[in-house]
């Protein structure tokens, strides 16, 4: 069940890994029933049947939110994930915003 995020997740990532992948050690594995992606050791971002999440900094964080975004929890009466948000569809079908988003997480996973 986890492959078609381990999939989906990789294909994200490929922009980005030829951008950055000199500067962080950047590693997509499975995670629970979907995928994660490790920055230099530190997890900073999730695809998994509750959605796409990404650990962000404030500013950018607050943006998505405003946007349609949701706190991260992996079960409904479970804690919210500090730092994390829940992409909303509009911004991961916009591989151009998608992306931007993915490099902030990134750079401020290191």
């Amino acid at each position: 069940m986890a492959q078609p995020y381990f999939s989906q997740l990789s294909d994200f990532l490929k922009p980005l890994i030829d951008v950055l992948g000199d500067d962080h050690d950047i590693e997509c594995t499975h995670f629970f029933s979907g995928a994660a992606v490790y920055v230099d050791g530190q997890i900073c971002m999730s695809l998994t049947p509750v959605g796409f999440a990404l650990k962000l900094p404030n500013a950018p964080r607050e943006m998505v939110l405003s946007e349609g975004g949701q706190p991260l929890r992996y079960f409904p009466s479970g804690p919210v994930k500090k730092g994390y948000v829940l992409l909303p569809d509009a911004v991961i079908n916009s591989p151009d915003e998608r992306t931007a988003l993915m490099k902030t997480c990134i750079e401020s996973a290191s």
